[in-house]
């Protein structure tokens, strides 16, 4: 087959019988053996017009387009496998199946439920067996091969749990035709029920919970969960697959419309078949009946009715050879039990989405895309609803519930407009099949279910619990949720734990955080704001969150910054609820003591955007704030606003700050702002009047003895310094703030004077001892996560591999500092990193690459106010001069002008994109 149909076609499956014992018993006849094998099916299927298209293992998987050649290459390959001789000890016998119906073809491999379900009914055969539904039987028709007939083998359960299937068995004359029984539902007892579709995405868990109720040692296995996580549906799917390895059957018990505990036996004996009689109850009659039986017993919806535990007990007690299946929100409690943690879906990360053949093999899309098209045929993944198909399974928590009902709204809506409604989940996601139970209607349905099980301390704690974001510790929601001490946090953290209304996570420094799936901490909120206590829970929340900013404050700047950097990043998205409640005009002064405390983290760790947001917010809505915090403030987001490279707005707030510290005789706050405003007065290209005022910071720093603002000063003159080629005294004030940094233990600040000496001998060429101190430099970096200066230490690598002729790993790296530094919003080191790329595209005699990239940099340090320093002015002139030699000029004057068209989002796309290119 040359391509590869779509729409309708026949698939062929195939696998050999017993192959893994044959691998294990004889490796080398078998591999010999399953040559010989692939060989004869791989001609049988090309010789009927088939394709392969996929082999997992000895399995092969093939398509045609029409029945009659499928059921040929069938019979073909029956034919050919029975007529070789074999050795003794290696006979291949493979069983084939065969089914007809949609399928979507993408790169050459196909996907949808008709490959689920032939794949159920190979499982059902035997080796030398080949089955038909009755979809390939149909198209087949009256065209079978000569000599061939089929056998009606009666509609039977496969192992899908869907609806039954109408089997026929392919039979010739010259093949054998008597197998055991079809491996199906009904051949052992069971009560099972059918289901409507089949499972998706879960085979990896299905594995987990075969695999350890096939182990001696476990004998009650709970599925735990919240609501919607699919326990239920992985309860049965385990349960069919072990079918065959429990005797006297496999037995489903529903428990979710019981509520009295003392009617669970009773319940149980039904589905057996008991009845209680005035001798003996419904107890005795179930343990008498499973103490002698091998069975897999299946409790379903425990949680309301777990007082009943016990009883299940006393069952494993009596019955040695039964094994108890349970899903339940809640733990039995049962000696013995083994708990499984029913995970949410496999998610694609909606930031950095796969390529669409890839995103379909994600469980959570592949869940939402099939669901989807049952409500609306032809629903496809397509390149513009697929951010939005992974924003939703993402924002759903890849709950499979959640997914199901937002994926029945693509009748009325696209996935785009979904992901806009899905502010109010609860609302959204209802109208669920009307066959479910009422709680799987809605999600707030299922949620509420759990909610209803809990105690009144229980429920004040879990709504209270809503005004945290991104999880808590237990210091926080005893701060907070029970500042009296009332209700117990420790009793009540581990009740909704244990209930799985809490997820249990480690923070920094192994402590313990709690946290929500964001459907139920969205109805805990709607609890919160029917309570009429929120506006008080949110005081507390803001208080203790304000508390723990300032503590960390003064810590940022010593021996455990990367400690107190990983406790607030941890608690970032509590500082933003807080910021947003503060800010928002309940109380402005402290949302600005506040940011004003938080300003270095956010610099440490690159959110600068995101700081100069809530400076700027806190700066504009409060006049009541001290003087000291509105200084500190002001001074944070010019430091800010200058790692963005908007130079020219923040020269006021820093001009503001110093005066303000002046005014308020803060020697140490003056000499840091004059540091501040000397800095940016070098990269304005102010030499001489920056080493001034870092000259007046260095020394009101000495005055008050602030070893940090020292340090800090030394290394900014040391800087200055070099950029008037004073290279001693900038290795003598380099050594000096680096001595001190490393006596007070500050990694950020060794990191940055590692580097900036690390620049030095750069420029000097002495490349080997340059990248020493760079490496150094960048272990820091990373050990304080700091993204800034980590693309930092990737420029000044990249220039040291540049001045070493390896300009294959200089693109490398300063692609690397590229893209650290574009991720947070680095303005003048993206440019600093273009203008690198640019040196190395000329190097590697790329010269248009070279000249576009020019053309960028020039026009965006322009447009972004970045001054040139005399090497950086040098080094372009002479890559302009050298492209010159080798294009002609129309040539370099169309390439700098397509460079200088370019936004700095296109210069950055165009220099990752092309740099391998040319």
């Amino acid at each position: 087959m040359a391509d590869s149909p779509g729409g309708t076609v026949t698939l062929l499956f195939t696998d050999i019988e017993g192959s893994t014992r044959l691998w294990e018993e004889k490796p080398e006849a078998m591999r010999s053996a399953l040559a010989r094998h692939d060989e004869i099916l791989k001609e049988a299927i090309e010789q009927h017009g088939g394709r392969v298209f996929k082999t997992v293992g000895d399995a092969f998987c093939a398509v045609f387009r029409d029945a009659p050649d499928a059921t040929g290459a069938a019979l073909a390959g029956q034919r050919a496998l029975f007529a070789k001789e074999w050795d003794e000890a290696c006979v291949i016998r493979a069983r084939m199946a065969l089914h007809a119906g949609e399928a979507e073809e993408r790169g050459g491999d196909y996907f949808g439920p008709t490959l689920n379900r032939v794949a159920r009914l190979l499982s059902a055969g035997h080796g030398g067996q080949t089955l038909l539904s009755l979809a390939a039987k149909t198209l087949a028709g009256d065209q079978l091969p000569s000599g061939a007939e089929l056998r009606d083998m009666g509609e039977r359960r496969l192992k899908d749990l869907t609806h039954p299937e109408h089997v026929f068995q392919l039979t010739a004359p010259d093949l054998p035709a008597e197998f055991p029984p079809l491996k199906t539902l009904d051949e052992r007892r069971n009560n099972l029920p059918v289901q409507p579709t089949p499972l998706i995405g879960r085979g990896r868990e299905v594995a987990e919970v075969c695999e350890r109720l096939r182990g001696p040692e476990i004998h009650l296995l709970t599925l735990i969960g919240p609501g919607g996580t699919g326990k239920t549906r992985l309860s049965l799917q385990a349960s069919v697959e072990l079918l065959d390895e429990f005797r006297d059957g496999v037995f489903f018990v529903e428990l979710a419309a019981e509520r009295d505990p003392s009617l669970v036996a009773t319940t149980v004996a039904r589905t057996f078949g008991l009845i209680e009689t005035a001798d003996q109850t419904a107890e005795e009659s179930v343990n008498d009946y499973v103490r002698s039986r091998e069975l897999l017993l299946v409790l379903d919806n425990f949680e309301q009715v777990v007082d009943a535990a016990p009883f299940v007990g006393g069952l494993l007690s009596s019955a040695p050879k039964l094994r108890v299946l349970a899903t339940s929100r809640i733990a039995l409690g049962v000696y013995g039990e083994t708990e499984y943690a029913v995970p949410p879906m496999e998610l694609p990360d909606p930031k950095r989405l796969p390529p669409l053949d890839i995103l379909d093999r994600y469980a959570s899309v592949r869940l939402f895309v099939e669901r989807a098209r049952a409500v609306k045929a032809g629903f496809a993944l397509t390149a513009e609803n697929a951010p939005a198909v992974a924003e939703i399974c993402a924002r759903l928590d890849g709950l499979p519930l959640a997914i199901e009902l937002a994926a029945s709204r693509t009748r009325v809506l696209t996935p785009q407009a979904m992901l806009k409604r899905l502010g109010d989940r609860l609302k959204l996601l209802a109208g669920g099949a009307r066959s479910l139970p009422a709680r799987q209607q809605t999600l707030r349905g299922a949620i509420g279910w759990s909610h209803d099980l809990l105690g009144g301390e229980d429920r004040i704690l879990f709504r209270r619990m809503a005004v945290f974001a991104g999880g808590r510790t237990f210091e926080a929601m005893e701060a907070v949720c029970a500042p009296e001490g009332e209700p117990d946090v420790l009793d009540g953290v581990q009740s909704l734990a244990e209930k799985s209304l809490l997820r249990q996570e480690e923070g920094p420094e192994n402590e313990p955080r709690f946290v929500m799936l964001e459907t139920i901490h969205e109805y805990a909120r709607e609890k919160l704001e029917e309570s009429g206590e929120a506006d008080e829970i949110k005081r507390l929340h803001a208080e203790y969150f304000h508390f723990l900013a300032e503590e960390a404050e003064p810590e940022l700047k010593g021996p455990e910054q990367v400690e107190w950097m990983d406790r607030l990043e941890a608690e970032h998205d509590n500082f933003r609820a807080a910021l947003s409640w503060s800010l928002g005009g309940s109380d402005a002064a402290l949302g600005l003591r506040m940011a004003k405390a938080l300003w270095r983290f956010w610099w440490a760790r690159g959110h600068f955007g995101e700081g100069v947001q809530w400076l700027e917010q806190a700066l504009a809505g409060d006049a009541a704030a001290p003087m000291s915090a509105r200084a500190g403030a002001l001074s944070g987001l010019a430091n800010l606003l200058r790692e963005q490279g908007d130079l020219e707005r923040a020269r006021a707030p820093m001009e503001e700050a110093l005066a303000m510290y002046h005014e308020l005789g803060d020697a140490a706050g003056t000499a840091v702002c004059m540091t501040d405003l000397g800095f940016h007065l070098y990269i304005e290209g102010d030499d001489e009047r920056a080493a001034e005022l870092i000259e007046r910071g260095l020394a009101l720093a000495r005055e008050s003895k602030d070893e940090w603002s020292i340090a800090d000063a030394l290394a900014m003159l040391a800087v200055v310094a070099t950029i008037r080629d004073d290279r001693d005294r900038a290795v003598v004030l380099w050594t000096e703030s680096l001595m001190m940094s490393r006596s007070r233990g500050d990694v950020r600040t060794i990191s940055a004077n590692l580097a900036n000496m690390g620049y030095q001998l750069v420029s000097s060429g002495d490349h080997e001892q340059a990248e020493l101190l760079f490496e150094e430099a960048l272990t820091l970096a990373r050990k304080a996560k700091d993204r800034q200066q980590i693309g930092l230490v990737f420029l000044g690598l990249g220039m040291s591999a540049s001045g070493r002729d390896d300009y294959e790993r200089a693109a490398a790296l300063l692609e690397d500092s590229l893209m650290a530094s574009w991720e947070i919003g680095d303005k003048q080191s993206v440019v600093e990193s273009l203008e690198g790329l640019a040196g190395v595209a000329g190097a590697r005699d790329k010269h248009g690459l070279e000249t576009r990239l020019w053309g960028a940099v020039v026009a965006l340090r322009e447009a972004l106010g970045i001054p040139w320093s005399s090497i950086e002015r040098a080094l372009h002139e002479r890559s302009l001069e050298s492209a010159r030699s080798r294009l002609d000029e129309t040539t370099v004057a169309a390439a700098w002008e397509e460079g200088a068209a370019m936004t700095l989002e296109e210069a950055v796309a165009y220099a990752l994109g092309k740099e391998a290119g040319g």
